[in-house]
């Protein structure tokens, strides 16, 4: 006697659906990333640049939705094999169109930013290549659960079809998510990304508070300690003046009449980031530097960075 038990169903077809979203969307946002990565732009700079957060949702999402959707999926073909599912039961085929739905949905959105992408001047060879993707993503879940709900006999048979989609799906996310740490920063060398950027950060206001005192006293400060002094026009606090890695104050110097020279260590290197050196000048006064000691010379009111070779400091 069959046991229809619609509310556990639902539970496991919408669990599934959830998991499966965050499963595929996921997989389509680490390709779209690496082609980002591996094919730059130097037009689109934001949108179709490669960006290390996003790339790290998509590895979190994949790490926790995976399990889940192909526990919940084996529970349901488990009930449909044994027969405590009904094949024609209504939560079955209401949530499996429900999920064609949704396949064909993201299959649109995909379509839609990628075509958008493309009439905005982005690459033909990375229109094509995310297209291709977002079609076999959104194509391949849309086919399996077509041939799924149309099967007329689920209960006592092993379907190599439902088989062979299982393991060639896992066999696909597995290989997107060991690509996908070939891309990524580790854990450890991200922290030291964001402390290098909170040095470029104070690089820079330190330059902007030296034009405003270069602007009012017609000379450069003798020591960064003037722009934060209570006798003058604070712009910057003393936590600005110091490298937040080795708790060192920044090396500054004049070298002329309107041009100075700052030097600090940095624990990572820029160099080489097809992305970054791609906009790296964009609204900032110093943005390339290698891993270790650097030195950078600075005009007030010059917006070109003078690389000064660095010293063979290295942490």
């Amino acid at each position: 006697m069959l046991k229809h038990d619609s509310a556990k169903y639902a539970f496991l077809y919408l669990l599934s659906l959830v998991a499966l979203v965050f499963m595929s969307i996921s997989v389509g946002i680490i390709v779209f990333q690496i082609i980002n990565k591996e094919i730059v732009d130097i037009i689109n700079q934001y949108s179709g640049s490669y960006n290390d957060e996003i790339m790290k949702f998509a590895i979190s999402a994949i790490i926790v939705s995976t399990p889940i959707y192909y526990l919940t999926s084996r529970q349901i073909y488990k009930n449909l094999f044994a027969g405590t599912l009904d094949k024609d039961a209504g939560v079955r085929k209401w949530l499996t169109y429900f999920i064609l739905l949704i396949s064909i949905v993201v299959m649109i959105g995909f379509l839609i930013a990628t075509i958008n992408s493309f009439l905005d001047g982005d690459l033909t060879t990375k229109f094509i290549l995310k297209t291709l993707t977002a079609l076999i993503i959104a194509g391949s879940v849309f086919s399996f659960y077509f041939y799924d709900i149309r099967r007329d006999t689920v209960e006592g048979k092993k379907d190599k079809v439902i088989k062979f989609y299982t393991w060639i799906s896992l066999a696909v996310v597995l290989v997107v998510f060991v690509f996908s740490w070939f891309s990524v920063d580790s854990p450890q060398t991200a922290r030291n990304r964001k402390i290098d950027g909170e040095i470029l950060g104070d690089l820079n206001q330190i330059h902007w508070a030296i034009r405003d005192y270069y602007t009012v006293n017609n000379s450069l400060p003798d020591n960064l300690g003037f722009l934060t002094s209570d006798s003058e026009k604070r712009t910057i606090t003393v936590d600005n003046i110091s490298n937040p890695s080795t708790s060192k104050a920044y090396e500054y110097e004049t070298i002329a009449d309107d041009e100075y020279k700052i030097c600090t260590d940095f624990l990572t290197s820029n160099l080489g980031d097809k992305n970054y050196e791609s906009y790296a000048y964009f609204g900032s006064d110093i943005g390339l530097h290698d891993a270790g000691y650097q030195c950078f010379s600075r005009k007030v009111f010059s917006t070109a960075d003078s690389k000064i070779e660095p010293t063979p400091i290295r942490l």
